[in-house]
């Protein structure tokens, strides 16, 4: 009598282990497409997290490049002449046309009929290879590329705006003009 009065908890015993076990691989199962889930939205997020993240240094790099940019292409500039300047540098950035960096468009360089031509004049002309001759000039241009790159601030009429040229010369761009600020004719692309 004792041993069939023992096979029933047994059997008990056994059909709890069991249904704990298929519950316990029915949880894993779920935790395991979750994570995987998780894992692959991951993965498909990542590129556009490297993308966006910057590193402090960098950050701090990109904005001297911006700054360098401001003062020797318009530290006589008023202020809006030298947001112009940092936005069409950033436009640059942002159009997929030149280089994906605030330093690479700074400091991009085109060989047309076999010669080296400078997106922007001072960098052919050695200009930056000499310090800042006016610190109160380069300090109101790294306040505007602070405001333009880190702040996000604009001038409305420039969102489009990619070239410009000093008013003493005329390049006969083919190009829509856009406005004239201070000594610089801001030009965008033909739609």
């Amino acid at each position: 009598m004792k041993l069939s009065a023992n096979r029933p908890n047994v059997l008990a015993v056994w059909s709890a282990r069991i249904i704990k076990s298929v519950a316990l691989f029915l949880v894993a199962i779920t935790v395991w497409n979750v994570c995987q889930s998780r894992m692959e939205d991951l993965r498909q997020n990542q590129n556009n997290w490297d993308q966006s993240h910057v590193s402090a240094a960098e950050r701090l790099r990109q904005l001297n490049c911006l700054t360098q940019n401001i003062y020797w292409e318009a530290a006589s500039e008023p202020f809006e002449g030298k947001v112009a300047v940092a936005q069409v540098t950033l436009n640059r950035v942002e159009s997929g046309r030149f280089a994906p960096t605030v330093c690479g468009v700074v400091y991009q360089k085109n060989v047309f009929y076999e010669r080296v031509v400078c997106q922007f004049s001072w960098l052919c002309e050695s200009t930056h290879k000499t310090r800042p001759v006016y610190q109160p000039m380069w300090q109101e241009s790294e306040l505007v590329a602070k405001k333009v790159l880190l702040e996000n601030f604009r001038l409305p009429g420039m969102k489009n705006a990619l070239y410009y040229h000093a008013t003493y010369i005329n390049p006969n761009w083919q190009k829509p003009r856009i406005e004239k600020i201070g000594h610089h004719v801001f030009y965008g692309e033909k739609l």
